[in-house]
């Protein structure tokens, strides 16, 4: 959705953010942004890890059993 925006879009959104804003407050609103994204990220990946790790328990579970009978 990002990718049809455009360089034209983004100059524009870049002017109205600029005039709602300000020019002070541009780098406060950027730098909340990068970190809010940041911890997405982060949170994202430790949920796929943790998924990912119950599988492979789960993967090797039936191993264990099938040497126990």
């Amino acid at each position: 959705m990002m990718a049809n925006i455009g360089i034209p879009g983004l100059i524009i959104i870049l002017i109205l953010a600029l005039i709602i804003f300000g020019p002070a407050k541009l780098p406060q609103l950027g730098r909340a942004v990068g970190q809010t994204l940041k911890e997405f990220k982060n949170s994202t990946k430790d949920v796929v890890d943790e998924v990912t790790s119950e599988f492979e328990l789960e993967e090797k579970q039936p191993d264990l059993k099938k040497k126990n009978v």
